[in-house]
């Protein structure tokens, strides 16, 4: 995977067809490589539109999810399996190259102690076990590292390279976050360093999830970073602007986080283009 790419998110919540429609033709029109589709609900996804829209605007798509709660895999590592395999299936049925986000845990799971070798062991079954069904669909199996005060198991770079390490698996690699390294690595060139061998997904938040380039994210340090190592992924825009009330909980989008979705577009996008560019990663 190589590219430019932005969260579908950006025009809509609910993967339908008129969600699908309205993100892949967004996400064209502002010339993205790549598209992420969240899986939320899986067996709501028309696989085969979704397939017929990205192949009509030639967007190559990578899907991503949240392990819901009956499904985590620190405590329910078969049911996790399950679910896991039902999202890499509905992905290779979409064209999608990969899968990947909070693979292996919720974003409010948190035991209120540190992460037990227990947990990890059920982790490594699972997404190995997930991780060698995406290999026989052709997939790539990523795991993103969040912050602490959503996830107790992967907070940071290092740790997800341990975790990728320690599943073994060629297909399995390492997603990082802008928003969660601002608050996790000791420098987030540092966080970039950590996990260069597995490095193949990042997201490119800003440290309040608005606009990239309107807050605290040390941009230059970052992408001169990814520049060292070579980066050959994908660099996609997520930002929460204009996400529904119901979600508010979930993202803990309290306020706004940009003017409006438009502001986003207008700037975000142009803002990471441009240093991509600058730092000859596009």
């Amino acid at each position: 995977m190589q590219g430019l790419g932005i969260h579908a998110m950006m025009w809509t919540t609910v993967w339908d067809h008129a969600g699908a429609e309205r993100a892949i033709e967004g996400a064209a029109r502002y010339k993205q490589d790549f598209i992420e589709i969240p899986l939320i609900d899986i067996s709501s996804v028309d696989a085969k539109h979704s397939r017929g829209l990205l192949e009509t605007h030639g967007l190559r798509a990578a899907c991503s999810l949240v392990m819901p709660e009956p499904a985590w895999p620190s405590r329910r590592p078969d049911a996790a399996v399950e679910h896991l395999k039902a999202a890499l299936d509905t992905a290779a049925e979409m064209g999608a190259e990969a899968l990947t986000g909070v693979t292996y845990g919720g974003t409010n799971e948190r035991t209120g102690f540190p992460p037990t070798e227990a947990e990890y062991d059920n982790l490594t079954r699972a997404l190995g076990a997930a991780a060698r069904h995406a290999k026989s669909l052709g997939l790539q199996f990523g795991i993103e590292a969040v912050n602490r005060y959503e996830n107790h198991l992967v907070n940071s770079a290092a740790q997800a390279v341990a975790l990728v390490e320690r599943i073994g698996l060629a297909n399995v690699f390492v997603h990082l976050d802008t928003f969660h390294m601002n608050m996790e690595e000791k420098g987030v060139a540092n966080g970039i360093i950590a996990a260069r061998d597995h490095l193949k997904y990042m997201h490119m938040s800003e440290s309040d999830r608005g606009t990239p380039g309107y807050g605290n994210v040390p941009w230059d340090a970052l992408f001169s970073a990814l520049a060292a190592i070579g980066f050959k992924g994908v660099l996609t825009l997520e930002s929460f602007a204009g996400m529904p009330v119901e979600m508010a909980g979930a993202i803990s989008t309290w306020r706004p986080v940009a003017r409006d979705a438009d502001e986003v577009f207008e700037n975000g996008v142009s803002f990471l283009r441009n240093k991509a560019v600058q730092y000859g990663l596009a």
